[in-house]
């Protein structure tokens, strides 16, 4: 029901809402951010509706642990996450993070976290190897890195190679030297 109330602020494009901004019909917003101009407006909406709200993130892993974050949730912490990548990451708009890490829920709020910081992600699988980690580091200019542990000796093995890497972030129930823990910064 709540989709069908607002179905035409958040139906996708169809042909002829193409055609009609080719003819300059159709109002194109100047600046668009998925984080801003729909996770926000959902989490309005959740906020003024009364009763249980669904989940914008439902994950569940193999052992069973979940986690679910409502619109409202997820737009907070997302807001949270770009001011750690803007204050202590010392991130700007257009600059690159690097994100390998295996698909957990910081995974999907870093990316919205960027999105609405204007920061650019570069997602890597976690099969990559210590030279793949450089290689992109290097080709990319990333000024911030953002893994596991398990990954994180590999970083370790080439950042002194990647002179514009300036923070290390791990997302990890322990520390490390030289990184910002992701959760505890959050």
């Amino acid at each position: 029901r709540l989709f069908h109330q607002h179905h035409k602020t958040f139906r996708p494009l169809a042909f002829s809402d193409y055609e009609a901004i080719g003819r300059c019909e159709l109002e194109v917003p100047e600046h668009f951010n998925f984080a801003s101009d729909v996770l926000d407006k959902w989490s309005q909406i959740e906020k003024e509706r009364k009763g249980p709200s669904n989940p914008a993130l439902w994950w569940i892993n193999g052992k069973g642990d979940e986690v679910k974050w409502s619109f409202e949730e997820l737009g907070f912490l997302s807001q949270k996450a770009a001011n750690l990548l803007c204050g202590p990451c010392g991130l700007q708009r257009g600059d690159r993070v690097l994100v390998i890490l295996p698909r957990v829920p910081e995974w999907w709020l870093l990316t919205v976290a960027c999105m609405r910081a204007g920061v650019t992600i570069i997602p890597g699988t976690t099969q990559l190897t210590a030279q793949d980690i450089c290689y992109r580091l290097l080709a990319s200019k990333a000024k911030c890195i953002v893994t596991t542990d398990a990954l994180a000796p590999m970083v370790d093995s080439v950042a002194s190679k990647c002179q514009f890497l300036k923070t290390k972030l791990v997302v990890s129930e322990s520390h490390r030297t030289e990184w910002l823990n992701f959760r505890d910064v959050l």
